[in-house]
């Protein structure tokens, strides 16, 4: 995510406009109940309408085609996947109040996973790597990115240097930013081929669904997904599983230590540069950020 991304001013977005754009251009959907859906999220606004559908409108409205772009991906990826991700039921059309376009969704069933409550540590790391190999093996072509949001998970690390050490800079006595420029400073030397492969690259606890018994059931957020560095998808080693069982998720996905190194860096990047803009206003995402910090620097190579 780049600082320009994160200062950008949020839409205008409350309850009665959903309702109005709802009622003027899906008026099959207008008495259905719909109230908002708390999300601690930095790209979409989510409303939940009726008990099947959800109404996702982009935070920063954009004249481009995103929306459409998503539906196509999102029909593309779907079966070569072996759990449920959002299908777009509808796009709905730009006006003077909500100046770009969004979409209604399928409601998927689950909730966030939390890493000092998972149910089934052991069957959801499981899960998690049966679907980054699955989505590692699609053999789709990838299209280039229409803006640069869509692909900045996805950057080489080298672009995120600098950035990085600034953030690490600015969390002095919030974080041990010793430790965490040391890490960082082997992850980015860390060797990489140039072998690219399809991946997720934010699966993070807030884009994961499970089931009451600690099973993945969806996945979420595929704006940024597409053909970059395998180690982008390692994601929820240091968001969400435990340690104990890191080694079976590195052994199922076939992760070698440099792999590994660059998928640690990628986290704690993400993570400081979270914690550097929102440690004062949004303190959900403030937690994921610190417990991905404090799991990156206390777990070995």
């Amino acid at each position: 995510m780049s600082p320009r991304e994160i200062q950008a001013a949020p839409a205008d977005i409350d309850t009665p406009l959903v309702r109005e754009l709802v009622a003027a251009q899906f008026p099959q959907w207008a008495a259905l109940p719909l109230e908002p859906v708390a999300s601690s999220g930095l790209v979409n606004a989510i409303y939940r309408l009726g008990t099947d559908l959800s109404v996702r409108l982009p935070l920063r409205p954009s004249i481009t085609d995103i929306v459409q772009r998503e539906q196509a991906k999102l029909a593309a990826l779907a079966p070569f996947l072996p759990v449920a991700i959002p299908s777009v039921e509808a796009i709905g059309s730009p006006t003077d109040a909500f100046p770009g376009e969004w979409s209604v969704h399928r409601w998927l069933a689950g909730t966030h996973p939390s890493a000092d409550a998972l149910a089934d540590p052991r069957g959801l790391a499981t899960d998690l790597a049966a679907f980054v190999d699955a989505f590692r093996r699609i053999d789709l072509p990838d299209r280039q990115p229409v803006y640069p949001g869509e692909r900045r998970t996805r950057a080489p690390m080298v672009s995120m240097d600098s950035s990085t050490r600034e953030a690490i800079g600015e969390l002095d006595g919030l974080i041990d930013t010793r430790a965490a420029l040391a890490s960082w400073e082997e992850s980015l030397a860390a060797p990489y081929d140039g072998r690219e492969v399809w991946v997720h690259s934010d699966l993070t606890p807030s884009n994961l669904l499970v089931s009451a018994e600690g099973r993945l059931t969806a996945v979420l957020d595929f704006e940024t997904c597409g053909v970059g560095d395998p180690a982008c998808d390692l994601f929820p080693a240091w968001h969400l599983l435990p340690a104990n069982v890191h080694d079976e998720f590195r052994a199922t996905l076939h992760v070698d230590d440099a792999t590994w190194l660059r998928g640690r860096g990628r986290v704690l990047s993400q993570a400081v540069i979270v914690l550097r803009y929102f440690k004062d206003t949004n303190p959900a995402l403030t937690n994921y950020a610190r417990h991905a910090v404090g799991k990156v620097l206390a777990t070995p190579r």
